[in-house]
């Protein structure tokens, strides 16, 4: 008689055991799911650094209107999303200070707005970077150029420990980079650039890998937008007009809502 009534105290203690201790549980179904709460917005360039510049144009205006138009977009159509610009007027965040303003804010997305520009005036097309060294050599160019910008800041040789931009061999501590976010920035990097080719009708030049500085340090996903060339005169018009500007803005803003949802399902 008395086993049999430890045995059924025993048994409900065992049973109550679930109850007591379930907050403690790692339940994936009990985890709060992932939500994008954060953007950091980069307007490439700016104040004493004008970036590329066409017959009529400077990258650095170019990039900040884009760039302001699509946190506007953001803050009307996801108010639960808090934007954080690296630049809202003509100044000159540094190289390091622009991907430094996402870590410290702790971002759940990097976007860094540029305009291209080659020596080919006939050249033209969007095209999204993510972190990566494929194809190198033939992304050479326009990686040196972007990187380029350190040497009009003081210090810049102390500042970034002996890197060159212009010296192919610098470029090697670049794959010492984490692949933690790489598949994330390239869907994001994809949606952006299926954005501007179905949505807004622009020749599309892909999806690439660059080593740029300012992709490297960030700890989420990040990527570089490059609208269209300035060197381009059809380009550069479509890009200064107020209805290009609202276009590239909106395919950018919806392929961030897009890469928002698709996320927060998983």
């Amino acid at each position: 008689m008395e086993r049999s009534k430890n045995k059924k105290i025993l048994l409900s203690l065992i049973l109550c055991i679930p109850l007591v201790f379930g907050g403690f549980i790692n339940n994936e179904t009990m985890m709060p799911k992932f939500r994008m709460k954060k953007i950091v917005l980069d307007a490439g360039h700016g104040g004493k650094d004008p970036g590329n510049v066409g017959s009529r144009s400077k990258e650095k205006d170019i990039n900040l209107a884009v760039t302001l138009l699509v946190g506007k977009y953001i803050k009307e159509n996801m108010p639960d999303v808090e934007v954080v610009y690296t630049r809202k007027d003509d100044s000159f965040p540094t190289l390091k200070e622009r991907p430094m303003i996402a870590n410290n804010n702790k971002a759940d997305l990097f976007v860094s707005i540029h305009s291209n520009s080659a020596p080919n005036k006939s050249a033209f097309g969007t095209e999204t970077f993510v972190m990566g060294t494929k194809h190198f050599d033939a992304n050479f160019d326009i990686v040196k150029r972007e990187n380029s910008v350190i040497l009009l800041e003081e210090n810049y040789e102390e500042n970034y420990e002996g890197f060159n931009p212009s010296s192919p061999e610098s470029y090697m501590m670049f794959n010492l980079m984490s692949k933690v976010h790489f598949e994330n920035s390239v869907n994001l990097a994809d949606n952006v650039e299926t954005q501007f080719r179905e949505r807004v009708g622009r020749k599309s030049r892909g999806v690439k890998q660059g080593p740029f500085y300012v992709l490297w340090t960030p700890s989420m996903p990040s990527v570089l937008v490059e609208l269209g060339f300035l060197s381009n005169t059809e380009e550069e018009r479509f890009l200064m007009s107020q209805e290009g500007k609202e276009y590239m803005a909106s395919a950018i803003y919806r392929s961030i809502r897009d890469y928002k949802d698709s996320i927060e399902k998983n």
